[in-house]
């Protein structure tokens, strides 16, 4: 929510532009000094949270949690499937090294194609 807005979040998605913001101040402020500064913007992972929402989901239309979840998948990420930590670790990895040295003060959309839309 920090590249895209949402109907009735607004205190959480003005959260989520604001760490935007200092991400792009922070990499400003620090370029050329070998610091960097991005912020990596998941889409849906499976977390305890999305879990509830899962259940929540079948729980009020009657459906099974895999029919929950492909509905909760198909409301923002095209990709039809989940963000894996391990999808994030991979990123977060890439930015820390030196490739990605003069990538500063930019989100990275691990999202499944949401942003795209």
């Amino acid at each position: 929510h920090g590249l895209v807005a949402s109907a009735h979040k607004a205190a959480y998605v003005a959260a989520k532009h604001g760490l935007i913001g200092l991400t792009k101040v922070v990499g400003l402020e620090t370029a050329g000094t070998g610091v960097t500064c991005n912020a990596v913007c998941p889409g849906w992972v499976r977390t305890p949270l999305v879990e509830k929402q899962i259940s929540a989901i079948a729980a009020e239309k009657g459906i099974s949690q895999d029919e929950a979840a492909r509905q909760l998948l198909g409301e923002k990420q095209p990709s039809m499937t989940f963000v894996t930590p391990e999808q994030l670790g991979g990123t977060v990895a890439f930015l820390c090294s030196d490739a990605a040295e003069q990538i500063t003060g930019t989100s990275v959309s691990v999202d499944g194609g949401w942003t795209a839309q």
